[in-house]
């Protein structure tokens, strides 16, 4: 099969000839339909950052897919040939504190597909049958390969009830854009998008943001409180910035909720006692998706129209041309949303 692979610590892919995968017992392998570049993909490809450590090289990487089953192991059970699937890339061990108390999402034997074992940028992929969703039509078959991002946005935004209340987006990546879509079908009463970029502010506003202004400029945060003179119900924070996260903090209200999506470079210098003690502000962290009740929900939003996450896909390529993607993303003016990629 053709793959998309890493091949050096050096900066860079090579998409060349390898073996197509062989199952274990308790997985399924799948003919891969398409899939998305996600930020792990990413630190990948440039060899940058914790997740940039690939196990062997050379190395299939990519997290988010979707795809066909064509084989299934002897003790795989509930998926039949043909079956189409989305990918959860955490794969859970099932037997630990977290897993036993409904938090898969954060196993402490947590692997991940992509980056930990083989992932979904190549024409085939094994992937544990407990990681795959089975869709019951063909209806998302065009959004399969972002269930695993658009999920993250949900399980960040749906944590607290909404209906009525003001929320801060801040980044505009594509679970930024994602978020929008969801804050606003949740019921917000005011979705604002933060993002340096115009062409992802513009793509904010398609995805139901009301506001999207730039958090660099000087007069941000007054405007921010002219919107919001008690300040924001809720900040979901998706850039990982330091100036963005400082910004996220001021704009609050006391008692809001801060969502800590984004990763961010480097250590971060926080006023903990001024901006979030004092101020008595619910900081949560969120790392990927409830497995699988973020799948559930995020199924029912995409099925029902409640959220259309298509504006948010900006391009499409072929494998072979996975250089061209990487390039756009990589660009200082970041005119792209998600990007999706099929062999």
């Amino acid at each position: 099969m053709k793959a998309i692979m890493k091949t050096s610590r050096a900066r860079g892919a090579s998409y060349r000839d390898t073996a197509v995968p062989e199952i274990a017992k308790d997985e399924l392998l799948i003919r891969v339909t398409a899939a998305s570049i996600s930020p792990g993909d990413l630190a990948i490809y440039n060899s940058a950052g914790v997740s940039a450590t690939a196990p062997t090289l050379p190395f299939v990487f990519g997290r988010e897919f979707c795809g066909e089953v064509v084989e299934i192991g002897s003790q795989a059970k509930g998926f039949d040939k043909g079956d189409f699937v989305s990918v959860e890339s955490h794969i859970f061990c099932g037997v630990c504190g977290q897993c036993r108390n409904d938090q898969r999402h954060i196993c402490q034997n947590l692997r991940i597909i992509g980056r930990d074992v083989p992932g979904g940028l190549a024409e085939y992929a094994a992937v544990p049958a407990r990681c795959a969703w089975k869709h019951t039509d063909d209806s998302l078959k065009d959004v399969g390969a972002i269930m695993d991002p658009f999920g993250s946005a949900v399980h960040a935004v749906l944590d607290e009830d909404l209906v009525g209340r003001s929320v801060i987006i801040s980044g505009c990546s594509p679970h930024g854009l994602f978020a929008a879509g969801i804050a606003k079908a949740a019921g917000a009463k005011r979705v604002i998008a933060l993002d340096p970029s115009p062409y992802r502010r513009k793509l904010a506003l398609k995805m139901g943001a009301s506001t999207a202004m730039d958090p660099l400029a000087a007069d941000c945060l007054a405007r921010l409180g002219k919107l919001c003179p008690e300040g924001a119900d809720s900040v979901i924070e998706m850039s990982g910035g330091a100036k963005s996260v400082a910004l996220g903090l001021k704009a609050l209200r006391p008692g809001g909720r801060f969502v800590a999506f984004g990763l961010p470079a480097s250590d971060l210098s926080l006023d903990y006692a001024g901006d979030i003690v004092k101020r008595g502000i619910r900081l949560e962290g969120v790392a990927g998706r409830e497995i699988f009740r973020s799948w559930y929900k995020m199924e029912s939003l995409l099925k029902s129209g409640a959220v259309n996450p298509r504006p948010a896909v900006t391009h499409r390529f072929a494998f072979k041309d996975f250089k061209k993607a990487f390039a756009l993303i990589n660009s200082k003016d970041k005119k792209c949303g998600k990007i999706i990629l099929t062999p």
